[in-house]
Parts: C-alpha cells; sequence; structure tokens
C-alpha cells in the first residue's frame, strides 16, 4: 500500500512510483528493501531476525545508464534486528561491506561513518529549530556532491537558516578523521552538553574500538558531512565509497560514488505495529547495479574477452541431415546435467558451428558425422588448439 512508502524517506520520497490499482486501492512500487522488512517484522512480531534479501527496488529518478543508476534495479540488503548490546551488530554490518568490498577487487574504497544524534546535536548546538532538522539533513548529505558553497547557499535560501547558523554548520560537517576526532569533539564544550550527541560520540568511539578488533579500523573515516538523506535512520549511518587513485593534480583520492550504505533504524518497526512496540535494527544495503557499471567498465578498458555463455560443448555436424543425431546427443548430455547447446539450424556449415564456438568461448565440440555414427564414437575437438579425441 502507498501509505505504508510514505513519509519514511523525507524529500527522497517525490521518486516513489505511485500506482492505482482497478480495485481503486492506492498502491506504490517498493523504493527500497528496509520499509517492507520493517514492515514484515511488526505484522508478524517478531523480534530477532538477521536476514539478507536480494531484490528489485523502483525509483523514479533520471537514470543515468553510464553511472549505474537506474529506475528499476537490484539491492542486496543484510539486516540485524533484535535488542542487543551496543555497537556489536553494528560493527558486523561493516564487516561485512568491508569483505564484500574487497572481494570483489573495486579497488581502493572507504566506509564513511556518522551519527544521526551527532549531527541532531550539531544542528541543536548551532541554534536550528528541531523542525527544520531533517531538511537541513538532506541538504548536508550534498555535501560529497557540491561544494560548501552551494550547500551554504540552499540552506540559507531554501532551509530559512540564518547565515551565523549555516556558518557554525560548516565548521563541524566539513570535519572527517577517527578516533582522535572522535575524542576531540567529546571534549568540544558546546557539542559535550548536548545529551544526544555525547550519545551518539561515546557509541562511535566503541563502534571504532570494534571494528579496530576486526582488523577494518584503516578503512573507515568518521565524515560530519554524512548524513544519509532517508528520514527513519536514528543512530549510526554508513556510507561506503570507491576511490579513484591519486595522480599528480589531485592531493588525495576522490571517491566515485556510493556503492553501498545503511544505518541503524530504531523506530521503523514500531511505526508499523498496533502498540508501537519497537525492534531496533541496523542493516546494510549494496548497489548491485553499481557495481556491475564499475566492473563492465573495467572489462572495457583492459579489452578483455568475457564468455557470454558458460555452455561447455557445441555439439557439431560435418555433413547434411544429421539433426537427428545432434538432438539425441545433446539429449544424452543435457541429461546427464552437461551444458551443451547446438545451432538452431537442420544443416549448418561445420566451419560455422567452430566459429560460433571460437566467439562465444565454448571450449569444446563434440562432432557427429556419418563415419562416428557408423563406429559408435563421438570426434570430442578442443577449440583453442584443435586437438581431436575418438570416444
Amino acid at each position: 500500500l502507498q501509505e505504508t512508502l510514505l513519509g519514511k524517506y523525507g524529500e527522497e520520497g517525490r521518486l516513489i512510483y505511485e500506482l492505482k490499482d482497478q480495485g481503486g486501492e492506492l498502491l506504490a512500487l517498493r523504493y527500497d528493501l528496509t520499509v517492507p522488512f520493517a514492515r514484515y517484522l511488526a505484522m508478524n512480531k517478531i523480534t530477532n531476525m538477521k536476514r539478507y534479501h536480494v531484490a528489485k527496488v523502483y525509483r523514479r529518478d533520471n537514470p543515468a545508464t553510464s553511472r549505474g543508476r537506474y529506475r528499476e534495479f537490484y539491492q542486496c540488503d543484510f539486516d540485524i534486528a533484535g535488542e542487543f548490546d551496543s555497537m556489536i551488530p553494528d560493527a558486523e554490518c561493516l564487516k561485512i561491506v568491508h569483505e564484500v568490498l574487497s572481494d570483489l577487487q573495486l579497488g581502493d574504497f572507504l566506509i564513511k561513518v556518522n551519527d544521526r544524534r551527532i549531527l541532531n546535536g550539531v544542528f541543536a548546538i548551532c541554534g536550528i529549530p528541531e523542525s527544520k532538522f531533517l531538511p537541513t539533513c538532506s541538504t548536508v548529505d550534498k555535501l560529497d556532491k557540491v561544494p560548501w558553497e552551494e550547500v551554504r547557499t540552499e540552506m540559507i535560501r531554501e532551509r530559512g537558516l540564518t547565515p551565523e547558523a549555516a556558518d557554525r554548520i560548516g565548521e563541524y560537517v566539513r570535519l572527517h578523521g577517527g578516533l582522535d576526532l572522535i575524542e576531540r569533539l567529546l571534549q568540544d564544550p558546546k557539542l559535550s552538553q548536548n545529551k544526544l550527541a555525547k550519545e551518539g560520540l561515546g557509541d562511535l568511539k566503541l563502534l571504532f574500538e570494534y571494528l579496530a578488533l576486526f582488523g577494518i579500523a584503516e578503512k573507515i573515516s568518521f565524515d560530519l558531512s554524512l548524513a544519509r538523506g532517508l528520514d527513519y535512520y536514528t543512530g549510526v549511518i554508513f556510507e561506503a565509497v570507491l576511490l579513484q587513485p591519486e595522480n599528480d593534480h589531485m592531493e588525495e583520492p576522490v571517491g566515485v560514488g556510493s556503492v553501498a550504505g545503511g544505518g541503524r533504524y530504531d523506530g521503523l518497526v514500531g511505526m508499523f505495529d498496533p502498540k508501537g512496540r519497537k525492534v531496533p535494527c541496523v542493516g546494510v544495503s549494496i548497489g548491485i547495479e553499481r557495481i556491475f557499471s564499475i566492473l563492465e567498465q573495467r572489462v572495457e578498458a583492459s579489452k578483455e574477452k568475457i564468455r557470454p555463455t558458460e555452455t561447455q560443448v557445441l555439439v557439431a555436424t560435418p555433413q547434411k541431415n544429421l539433426v537427428a543425431a545432434r538432438l539425441k546427443l545433446i539429449s544424452e548430455l543435457w541429461d546427464a546435467g552437461i551444458k551443451a547447446e547446438m545451432l538452431y539450424k537442420r544443416d549448418p556449415k561445420l566451419l560455422k558451428q567452430l566459429q560460433y564456438c571460437e566467439d562465444t568461448g565454448i571450449p569444446l565440440a563434440a562432432i557427429v558425422g556419418e563415419q562416428e555414427l557408423k563406429d559408435g564414437v563421438v570426434k570430442l575437438r578442443d577449440v583453442t588448439t584443435r586437438e581431436e579425441v575418438r570416444m
């Protein structure tokens, strides 16, 4: 139902595909896998669950296919729901992102971490009314795409902040570092007075200790500009970006866009529970299409040939009127669980069949001609070396 999705995504909600079905119900296509997961937990009264889910989601966005931005795309989500001790599940989610991105060998990456409570604390001490927290958050979230000057202008013109407040926010949201920065902010006279920010900083300090034990702390950066535009986050938030290698013109590596993101959303399940019972949750979403587009660009650049098929053997015939022999042999191979194919032509030329093997990278050709049929054998040909054995 449309009402399940509305009011959960902040300004990004305008990208939800809304539909009316024949029965007059107001429906919408799911925008992510998190809100449906929260609804599922509430409906089935589940208070404890760990799961992954790979499925399609839909966004009415401007597609940019070269960058892997589509309107219909796959996400892979991993979530841990339940009442647990602070930061243990959160650290595991980050460990999983690190593991996935390392195993895929996408190059250098960085996982940025922040906490919504710290951001809200920053907004509070900069004199921003609570009603403007979420819209200001959405504006701060643009910092990885546009320079501070543009973000500052939007805060003043569109969000109605005073230039002084915007500048005070700017002093904080441009900071990034590690444990040292957390320690520094815990000593900050204004920020340490804010209960929410203090809680957030304390949790982040613990998180960094766990990440050091997992051996991944060097890939994690505490970044105060990270805001994640979605409304449902309540605590730790994170985003993984791939870095372009350094070159002569740039001092530090530049991000080429987010490939994974997530965070803690402790209030979402309660929204769907008639009694408002809460289930704390933390999760991460990996953008499969973004990763695929990067891998595809790499392959293109390396001029490497990718096999378009998993076929192990092509069943081929050298003479005419042997389609029956091919069908019989391919059927045997299929029944034996061997990946086989043949050309959909009655009498293809042998050269054409072998050429097809070369083009698609099929390693073997099983050839049955009149002589082979008489002798009750099959000639197996290695397409690359052209060696043949009779079997």
